[in-house]
């Protein structure tokens, strides 16, 4: 007898994450989802904040939602379950390149050959983003570790931060991002905004051109989301910061209690076991989500009168006053 699809634990909806065994796989998925985020690049308009460059999660993996190619779309579907990348085409036509255990370089070539074969040729420019040591695609030998279990055990983890980010998302009426997966910095991320004009920003990237990083923090954002590890954090995390940072910002009270302000980082942080573990996990990371918000909003003196709302409800209209 098959267990009813409502069985699912909350320790098994939120799987582990331990970054130490997990890291190889993350190194390569994040090039690999480099490679298929460049394609929506080269060939969408740009969108502001570089909002037409993210991918989104789907109930098999993620995906580049349709992507224009003169009269013909196609997407590119990353399918965590059978294991396979998937290159569709609007006249029916697929091409799949399997999720196995290869290198940067070999899954780039099957990727080209693959829109190739498809009539769809796409030039991209292979020096990955954001990453400080970066190697050209075509070159890259190294990164080639992919282990099945790994990669379903992010992916049924964002599939979770994806559900309560959106629901957070329905207490603002302002201007919001969707609940995107930036490739770049392989995170996936909410971003709510003001209304007003920021600085420029100051800050670097590598391999990111400034001009990408002033237009997307051109307005004050109070943004939120989760990556699983990375550089001198060494576990799953989820965040949220202000640009530009307001004063009291970094010491305003935020729950639940393991939240912390990293000074390196500019960023509140909270780890990903601390919601995993929690009695209630949607509330605990709801309660991140809203206070830290709470504290961009009221440092940087937001109209937040105008700008908040209730909570969306399912088949309930939000009500005008």
């Amino acid at each position: 007898m098959r267990a009813s699809r409502d069985s699912t634990s909350t320790r098994e909806a939120w799987p582990e994450l331990p970054y130490a065994a997990l890291r190889d796989t993350y190194a390569t998925l994040h090039l690999w989802t480099q490679i298929v985020g460049k394609v929506r690049l080269a060939c969408t308009p740009w969108l502001n904040h570089s909002w037409h460059v993210p991918l989104y999660l789907t109930a098999r993996g993620l995906t580049t939602s349709p992507i224009a190619y003169g009269q013909r779309s196609f997407s590119i579907d990353f399918d965590f379950i059978d294991h396979a990348l998937v290159v569709a085409d609007s006249e029916g036509a697929r091409e799949d390149v399997a999720l196995e255990p290869r290198s940067v370089a070999d899954f780039y070539a099957a990727v080209m050959a693959a829109l190739a074969e498809l009539s769809l040729p796409v030039r991209i420019h292979e020096t990955p983003n954001e990453i400080a040591e970066a190697v050209p695609f075509s070159r890259d030998t190294v990164h080639a570790h992919y282990v099945r279990e790994h990669a379903q055990r992010l992916w049924r983890a964002l599939l979770q931060v994806q559900r309560v980010l959106s629901q957070f998302r329905t207490s603002f009426v302002g201007k919001c991002s969707p609940v995107h997966f930036f490739w770049g910095s392989f995170d996936l991320a909410v971003t709510r905004f003001s209304g007003r004009r920021a600085p420029s920003h100051p800050g670097e990237v590598p391999h990111l051109p400034r001009a990408v990083l002033r237009e997307a923090y051109s307005h004050e954002v109070s943004s939120a989301g989760f990556w699983p590890g990375s550089g001198n954090i060494e576990y799953a995390a989820f965040y949220s910061y202000a640009y530009p940072e307001p004063a009291g910002f970094r010491a305003a009270p935020v729950e639940p209690e393991a939240a912390r302000y990293d000074p390196s980082l500019g960023e509140f942080l909270l780890p990903y076991d601390a919601v995993r573990t929690a009695a209630d996990p949607d509330a605990a990371l709801l309660g991140f989500l809203h206070s830290t918000y709470g504290a961009a909003a009221d440092c940087a003196r937001w109209d937040r009168a105008a700008l908040d709302c209730r909570p969306g409800e399912r088949s309930v209209p939000r009500p005008i006053d």
